[in-house]
């Protein structure tokens, strides 16, 4: 669900999609960390799927994150989720960056990633649906412009899809999106002075 009143430049969320219900409460706990740390959260979301899962997507402003920053962000977390016990049943924590095929939850997310294929759920019903798929054009005023590609004879192929209805939002997987993400992490990592290998050592 969106909150209306959150902007880009709201360091304390920054988010057009936001949670609800206990994933709202899990959010509200681990944001603060989150930021002091030097991140951005992207998604808190409780899975129970063989056990409960407390699933924390983040990823610094660059969008990076290593495994690295995965483990000192969750080691940062553990006291905390401890203290506040905002999940009365056990859980596992689960802290991971957001991956390709990423959550869309910052108006910035859409600026980076225009071009690419996205599906967007919506809160309520826009033109008699509820669901969108196509092509990311650009954000546009207070919405997303978005090129269906799904569109039934005679509805229109462009949609703008305000932020306010945004339920959620997820990049499609594609060759396209692999290549230029791939790009894109290379080009960070060089411009951080990150290895290549550096992840991959520090998980064995």
């Amino acid at each position: 669900m969106v909150d209306a009143t959150n902007t880009e430049d709201n360091s304390a969320a920054g988010r057009l999609v936001v949670e609800e219900g206990l994933d709202a409460v899990v959010a509200s706990v681990v944001a603060p960390v989150v930021e002091d740390m030097g991140f951005r959260l992207v998604r808190a979301r409780m899975i129970d799927h063989n056990g409960l899962t407390m699933q924390i997507m983040a990823e610094r402003p660059d969008g990076t994150m290593s495994v690295v920053d995965c483990e000192q962000l969750s080691k940062a977390l553990s006291p905390v989720l401890d203290v506040e016990d905002p999940v009365a049943q056990a859980y596992s924590l689960e802290l991971s960056s957001p991956g390709i095929d990423r959550p869309l939850v910052r108006r910035s997310d859409f600026e980076t990633w225009a071009g690419h294929i996205a599906k967007i759920e919506t809160a309520y019903l826009l033109d008699g649906r509820k669901r969108f798929r196509g092509h990311i054009v650009r954000p546009e005023g207070d919405g997303v412009l978005l090129r269906r590609d799904n569109a039934a004879k005679g509805e229109e192929r462009e949609v703008v899809i305000p932020s306010e209805a945004i339920s959620a939002a997820n990049l499609v997987l594609t060759d396209e999106l692999i290549r230029e993400a791939l790009v894109r992490d290379k080009a960070l990592r060089k411009a951080n002075e990150i290895d290549a290998d550096e992840d991959a050592a520090e998980e064995n």
